[in-house]
């Protein structure tokens, strides 16, 4: 007679999800010390970019390189695996200015998994998680599909699109996560026995084409950057000076959209086979013709999907439109009158979590040791998960380490501000980073996460001391630049007069600083150096610092002030075992908000929708008398 041995494992932590933001959870508590597992349904999908391959973007950009001087991995691995790169919106200030990458797709995830492998304290495991344990509302540990339990005192959910995942293309239905990989199909009904809160979400990719059969004479063709710039700043700028590769661009048109038209009853969308929610701002081909009915084109991006294959990706065309329809609608495009489909166009439904249950630590309120990361908390995109991954990831770790967790608020970085947006506002579709999310975007540039957050890096343990004094240099340097230029005066000069005038710049009535004539719109630190004969040679890195600090100090100067009144809100921090049943002026929707979301400060409790200033004040005055009695 069989005996059944079930197979039982001690461990730290266990993350369930092997992309983008499972990569990081896992590698940030094995660095951490944390003996890790990382689960995944399939080793070969481990870091996958199953729809666009790049990685950044505007404002995505910005959390990959906040990821980065937190210590997290996804802007080496770019970094080391991309074949175009470019810095958007170099027109517009600063502020806006994004970083975005074309990827090797195939690389990317190899170069990926590979670190994984290497990295001490991690175990990657092919095996789909089909039930969470715990006891009295605290984890305990993991179940799997074949009955192996992994013991544990943390685990973070990173299951992507995978839970109960079904994809279409017009009426055909296949039950798989993207890229036709297993879907993770037991998962969902042990959270709900948690008392989870379950939502259904849907997203979509477009086709992909044998690169042998698009016209590109007919194309308007992208090209990368001269001078690249790394996402990581640990990457030396000479690194990444290599041959890039084109993209392309071209437009759909009025017989495209008369296609898409004719036949929408056949699409999944519109035909109401789709039960999930669909990004706002990353729509169909459909959305895009229906909502924007007025627009005579749309812009079409043909991206290389790697070095090694001739699979080209069709940006802005996704779909869940018939192949059919798919092939008849795509050669209309001028470029791809023959194209062939390697890949179809589809949408992908999954389950997600209401992220009103998580802590901004990402930690569920209700169950002790449990997080959650990435699109399962109802995020879009691969650097919102990797910033989610990151976080979950440090404080799996540190509340292990009997440590306080950390909280990134929206004053001190994109991943602030997506975090907040996710677990304090009501969102009933994917969520998607943009910088006008961001109110303090000036103080929160791409160029200067570095500055502000690699402190907090190495507090926690995933920066070096090396990387940290090179930092701490760095802005020492950035400090006694300006202020040399601020006690540097310019005469009146006959020199000086005539300089000025031969570069367009109004002639000097006065001695005035360098630094004042820097903050001419005309004049820049490099085109000063003319006249600057005491400087010393700098790195470039610096240079721009010291150059955007100059120029935008005065609208720096104002939002840090901004900061200042937002800080003492977020300082103000309401006690856990408050009871809003005893705050007797609160209004009913207030009072019902707050106890659903169970905000941590009064800052964060201001930002809840259904919550008034006239709340926020009563809450105040209540909070006063209930330190007083505490």
């Amino acid at each position: 007679m069989a005996v059944e041995v079930k197979v039982r494992e001690k461990v730290d932590v266990c993350v369930i999800g092997a992309g983008h933001a499972g990569c990081e959870a896992a590698l940030a508590c094995a660095r951490l010390g944390m003996e890790t597992v990382i689960f995944t349904v399939s080793i070969d999908s481990i870091a996958l970019m199953p729809c666009n391959p790049n990685i950044g973007g505007s404002s995505k950009g910005h959390l990959v390189r906040e990821v980065d001087a937190l210590g997290g991995e996804m802007g080496k691995v770019i970094d080391r695996t991309f074949i175009q790169s470019k810095m958007l919106n170099r027109s517009k200030g600063p502020a806006v200015h994004s970083l975005r990458a074309q990827a090797d797709k195939a690389e990317y995830s190899r170069t990926m998994r590979k670190v994984l492998e290497n990295q001490d304290n991690i175990t990657i495991k092919q095996a789909e998680i089909c039930e969470i344990l715990t006891e009295n509302r605290k984890i305990t540990g993991v179940k799997t599909f074949t009955g192996s339990v992994y013991e544990c005192k943390a685990v973070i959910l990173c299951t992507g699109t995978y839970l109960k995942a079904r994809c279409l293309c017009g009426e055909a239905i296949t039950y798989t996560g993207p890229n036709g990989l297993q879907a993770a199909n037991y998962l969902t009904d042990s959270l709900k026995d948690l008392g989870i809160e379950i939502r259904r979400f849907k997203t979509g990719t477009p086709a992909r084409m044998d690169k042998r059969t698009i016209d590109f004479s007919k194309m308007e063709e992208q090209f990368g950057d001269e001078r690249v710039i790394p996402f990581s700043f640990s990457t030396n700028p000479e690194d990444v000076q290599i041959d890039q590769v084109s993209c392309w661009l071209t437009y759909t048109n009025a017989e495209t959209h008369k296609i898409i038209r004719e036949n929408l009853d056949r699409s999944p969308i519109y035909a109401g086979v789709i039960e999930g929610t669909g990004p706002r701002y990353c729509p169909s081909i459909e959305d895009k013709v229906v909502k924007f009915a007025d627009k005579e084109r749309h812009q079409v991006f043909i991206e290389p999907e790697g070095l090694y294959t001739n699979e080209m990706y069709v940006g802005g065309m996704s779909s869940s439109l018939p192949e059919d329809v798919q092939i008849a609608m795509y050669r209309t495009v001028p470029g791809l009158e023959n194209c062939k489909i390697v890949r179809n166009a589809y949408a992908i439904e999954y389950d997600c979590i209401n992220a009103k249950q998580l802590y901004p630590t990402l930690e569920f309120k209700d169950i002790k040791g449990l997080f959650s990361a990435g699109q399962l908390n109802g995020s879009s995109g691969y650097e919102e998960a990797a910033a989610q991954g990151l976080v979950a990831g440090i404080n799996a770790a540190l509340l292990i380490k009997g440590r306080e967790q950390i909280i990134l608020d929206r004053s001190e970085a994109y991943i602030g501000v997506l975090i907040d947006d996710l677990v304090t506002k009501d969102n009933f579709e994917p969520y998607r980073m943009m910088t006008s999310r961001a109110e303090y975007r000036l103080l929160l540039r791409q160029d200067n996460a570095d500055l502000r957050l690699r402190e907090k890096g190495y507090r926690v343990g995933l920066i070096s001391e090396k990387d940290y004094e090179a930092t701490l240099i760095k802005k020492k340097m950035i400090n006694e630049e300006m202020k040399r230029l601020k006690n540097l005066m310019v005469g009146a000069s006959k020199n000086v007069q005539k300089f000025l005038s031969l570069k367009g710049s109004s002639e000097l009535k006065t001695a005035t600083s360098m630094a004042e004539l820097m903050c001419r719109p005309e004049l820049s630190y490099d085109i000063l150096s003319e006249i600057d004969t005491d400087r010393v040679p700098l790195p470039e890195d610096v240079i721009e610092q010291v150059e955007i600090e100059i120029k935008y100090e005065g609208y720096i100067s104002r939002q840090l002030k901004q900061v200042s009144q937002f800080k003492k809100m977020e300082n103000k921090k309401i006690p856990e075992n408050l009871d809003y049943h005893d705050v007797k002026s609160l209004r009913l929707e207030a009072r019902q908000k707050l106890m659903d979301r169970k905000p941590v400060s009064i800052g964060q409790a201001s930002r809840i929708s259904g919550v008034s200033p006239a709340d926020i004040s009563v809450l105040l005055i209540y909070l006063e008398h209930f330190k007083k009695d505490n």
